[in-house]
């Protein structure tokens, strides 16, 4: 059995007056093999033009990874590097580790405005 590498994927809910009103992000937890593709969906129901994709280490803040600002307007954040995204429909914004490294374990957070 190999090393694993453990990606923790939190769900972030945005319910600003409207019940139905949802940020969902898909896996809820993921373990995957060092070397391993993983791709983490995050799908929005408001209408939102920013979606943004986040990483929080343990005893750090969050950090930003990308952010899009409409259908295939994407913009790097603070630590890009061995992460891909797409924004082919207004409503997703999925988030791609084409190799996952141990040093990619974390809290992956994704949010609309």
């Amino acid at each position: 059995m190999g090393v694993r590498l453990l990606c923790r994927v939190a769900f972030c809910f945005l319910g600003v007056g409207l019940a139905a009103a949802r940020v969902t992000q898909t896996p809820r937890h993921l373990i995957k093999r060092v070397g391993a593709k993983v791709l983490m969906e995050c799908s929005q129901n408001m209408d939102h033009e920013n979606m943004f994709w986040y990483r929080q280490d343990p005893g750090l803040g969050l950090q930003l990874l990308y952010w899009s600002y409409g259908i295939d307007g994407i913009e790097q954040g603070d630590l890009p590097f061995g992460y891909n995204v797409s924004r082919k429909k207004k409503e997703a914004f999925p988030l791609i580790l084409e190799s996952a490294s141990t040093n990619q374990t974390s809290v992956y957070l994704c949010a609309s405005s």
